[in-house]
C-alpha cells in the first residue's frame, strides 16, 4: 500500500483527459496535476527546451511526494521520455504514446493504423516508429489536425463546422482502409463521440489517456504501490489559474475548487 499521489503533467489543459481516466479507473489514487500554461504550446519548442521544461516540472512534482508520473503531453512523450527516465531513474514514468501504441497493435485486425495529433507529434514519427518496432509490416497513416485543439477549447465539440473539419482531416486516413485510429493528442478524446459518428463503427478509436491510466494501475499493482482510502486532487499551473478552472469544468465534467500558480522556472533541471 502506498497513499502517495500520482503526478500527471501536460503542456496545458489537455492532460485533464488523463486525470479524468485515472479518477475513473483508479478511484483510490490521489493526483497532483501540473499544466504548463505559461509556456504552452510545446510543439514549436526544440527537443532541448522540451526536455528542460519537463525536468523542471518533474522536479516540482517530486516536492509533492509523488510515487509515479504519467506524462500526458504527446510532444514530451515523442521527444524525451527516455531521457527523462534516465534523469529520474528511481521514479515510475508512464507515457500516453507507449500506452496508446500497445492498445492499437493489439486491436488492429488488418494492420492498417491511423494516427492523428498535433503537427509536432506527427512530425516526430514516434507513433510510427513504436508501431513498426512491434510489427514492421503494419502500415501507419498519420495526419496533423491543428484545428482540433482550438475547437475543443472553444467548446465546439459537435458543431457543424467541427464535423466538417474532422471529415476533411480524416479523409486521407479513411480512404486507406484503416481499422484503428489513435487519438494522439490529449484534447482529442473530447471529440471522440463526434469522430466515431463520422468514421463509423468499423474503425476502432484508441484513447491513449484510457490506456495510460490502465497501464499505471497495472504497474502500481505489480509493485504493491496501490493506494487505499479517500483520494485527493490538487491542480497546479504556471499561469492562467482561472482559465484552468474553466477548462476543468469542461474536461472533467465537474468543477475543481482550487488551482495554484507555481513559478516553475525556480525548479532547475539540474
Amino acid at each position: 500500500m502506498d497513499n502517495r499521489p500520482i503526478g500527471i503533467f501536460d503542456s496545458g489543459v489537455g492532460g485533464l483527459t488523463v486525470v479524468k481516466e485515472v479518477m475513473k479507473q483508479l478511484p483510490n489514487e490521489s493526483i497532483v496535476y501540473f499544466g504548463d500554461t505559461a509556456r504552452v504550446p510545446y510543439g514549436n519548442k526544440s527537443k532541448a527546451t522540451v526536455t528542460k521544461f519537463s525536468a523542471q516540472i518533474i522536479k516540482f512534482l517530486r516536492t509533492q511526494h509523488i510515487k509515479a508520473i504519467i506524462i500526458a503531453c504527446n510532444t514530451v512523450n515523442s521527444n524525451c521520455i527516455e531521457q527523462l527516465r534516465e534523469m529520474f531513474g528511481n521514479l515510475i514514468i508512464e507515457g500516453v504514446v507507449e500506452a496508446g501504441v500497445k492498445m492499437a497493435v493489439d486491436t488492429t485486425k488488418n494492420g492498417r493504423i491511423g494516427v492523428i495529433g498535433t503537427e509536432a507529434t506527427i512530425a516526430s514519427k514516434r507513433y510510427t516508429q513504436l508501431i513498426n518496432e512491434v510489427n514492421p509490416s503494419f502500415k501507419v497513416y498519420d495526419k496533423a489536425c491543428p484545428l482540433f485543439v482550438p475547437l475543443v477549447e472553444d467548446g465546439w465539440i459537435d458543431e457543424e463546422v467541427t464535423r466538417l473539419v474532422i471529415t476533411k482531416y480524416l479523409e486521407p486516413l479513411t480512404t486507406n482502409d484503416i481499422d484503428t485510429l489513435i487519438l494522439g493528442c490529449t484534447h482529442y478524446p473530447m471529440l471522440q463521440q463526434t469522430i466515431q459518428s463520422i468514421v463509423g463503427d468499423t474503425i476502432e478509436l484508441i484513447n491513449p489517456a484510457n490506456e495510460a491510466a490502465y497501464a499505471m494501475g497495472e504497474l502500481l499493482k505489480q509493485r504493491n504501490l496501490q493506494a487505499q482510502g479517500t483520494a485527493t486532487y490538487e491542480f497546479y499551473v504556471s499561469d492562467h489559474a482561472q482559465r484552468m478552472k474553466q477548462m476543468a469544468q469542461m474536461f472533467l465534467g465537474h468543477p475543481i475548487d482550487e488551482v495554484t500558480r507555481v513559478d516553475i522556472e525556480l525548479y532547475s533541471e539540474k
